[in-house]
């Protein structure tokens, strides 16, 4: 059985296939196109979303492929490194509809590439399913071919505040720094609206720079206002700086929480003890349980294939992008085509089970079914704190 996937470097010009398996020209195959930051700052996260397509497209393609049109379809994705440049993504998810032909997209990683890539999906009516976009101005385009599994902003910010706001009376000071990006910027405004909601002041709140490598004017102007509560927004390499800058500065709080980089298990290793008792959200986690109707059928069977082909457990980058897969089979398989604007019909009508949650889509296209849990690191391991249905531990607070 077929499992396959190209891969296209447009940073220097070149083009590198790779294979694995048997030649594809004799079988009738269903072509997704992955614009990527396989290199470049963001390449730790697009690694991710890659391992998680893979998996997916493994899985199918071992269990028979898709059956759509009268006939059963194998899997090749077909990937671009970007090299961690929004307007490089938005050039090849163009190039991957018209000179690589591809029935559908897989979203760049994060919500702005992905914003800027819907254009191009939106354009040539090919839908495309997003791991790793949760900002609100992705959905309210008025596009019809944009699909993501992650929730909005919202989710990953009003339940933590209550959390705290509950625990302890005395969390009062909030300092914000946020990453001058899309997503980062979007979620720290939301972060700053729930705190604010919860009777807490925003003491100080700074923006910084794409690529920014040296924090400590934000960081020594925060120590300053003597806060409560530390919020930072970005991506794994940001967050990984700001937390050691801090130690290195003495900014310390009570409550230090990172959006979304504590997430991964990179994060923890690499920042050893300076990870204790950083909280954070996730959209997803692989404590939760869930049947499902796709081709894993449980959380169970997805962890125990994640464990067997990487080790190790997967985190909601990971799972978001394996659910991309698992879903768009399923609107395939619902149409019984893959005729784009059927899939398109298809993926806005679901309202299924599956091994990552329930998955139904806003009519703008982002999930709205799932509860994105609460959870903060202990021994360099999470440690679920909310919901009640899922929680392992109780809030700590660290001394000021």
């Amino acid at each position: 059985m077929l499992t396959s996937f190209l891969l296209r470097g447009l940073a220097v010009g070149t083009v590198v296939a790779t294979a694995f398996g048997s030649p594809a020209a004799a079988q009738d195959v269903i072509k997704i196109g992955a614009p990527l930051p396989l290199t470049g700052p963001l390449a730790p996260e697009g690694l991710k979303q890659k391992r998680g397509y893979d998996l997916w497209a493994e899985t199918a393609n071992a269990k028979g492929g898709i059956k759509a049109d009268g006939k059963t379809y194998t899997v090749e994705i077909v990937y671009t490194d970007y090299a961690s440049n929004t307007p490089r993504a938005v050039q090849a998810a163009e190039r991957l509809i018209t000179e690589d032909k591809v029935n559908f997209l897989f979203a760049p990683f994060g919500s702005g590439a992905t914003k800027a890539a819907s254009a191009i999906s939106e354009k040539y009516q090919i839908p495309m399913l997003a791991a790793s976009a949760s900002s609100a101005e992705i959905f309210n385009q008025g596009f019809k071919y944009i699909f993501s599994t992650l929730t909005g902003n919202e989710t990953v910010s009003v339940p933590i505040a209550k959390l705290v706001a509950a625990k302890n009376k005395d969390i009062k000071r909030v300092a914000v720094l946020a990453r001058n990006d899309l997503f980062p910027l979007a979620v720290a405004q939301e972060f700053e609206k729930a705190v604010k909601a919860e009777g807490m002041e925003v003491v100080a709140s700074e923006r910084y720079a794409i690529g920014t490598m040296d924090h400590s004017a934000a960081i020594t102007q925060m120590r300053a206002a003597r806060p409560d509560w530390f919020y930072a927004s970005g991506y794994i390499n940001d967050l990984i700086l700001i937390r050691k800058q801090m130690a290195d500065l003495g900014l310390r709080a009570p409550i230090i929480t990172l959006i979304a980089g504590p997430a991964y298990a990179e994060f923890a290793k690499t920042v050893g003890p300076l990870a204790e008792n950083v909280t954070s959200m996730s959209w997803w986690h692989p404590a939760v349980r869930y049947k499902g109707k796709d081709v894993f059928g449980s959380t169970e069977a997805f962890n125990a294939a994640w464990e067997k082909k990487y080790g190790g457990e997967a985190d909601y980058i990971d799972a978001s992008a394996t659910a991309d897969g698992a879903v768009l089979q399923l609107a395939i398989e619902a149409a019984g085509t893959i005729d784009p604007v059927k899939v398109r019909d298809a993926l806005a009508a679901l309202d299924v089970e599956t091994f990552y949650g329930r998955v139904k889509f806003s009519s703008g296209g982002q999930i709205q079914t799932l509860q994105p849990p609460i959870f903060q690191l202990v021994d360099g391991k999470p440690v679920l704190l909310w919901p009640d249905a899922l929680k392992a531990g109780d809030l700590k607070f660290m001394p000021k």
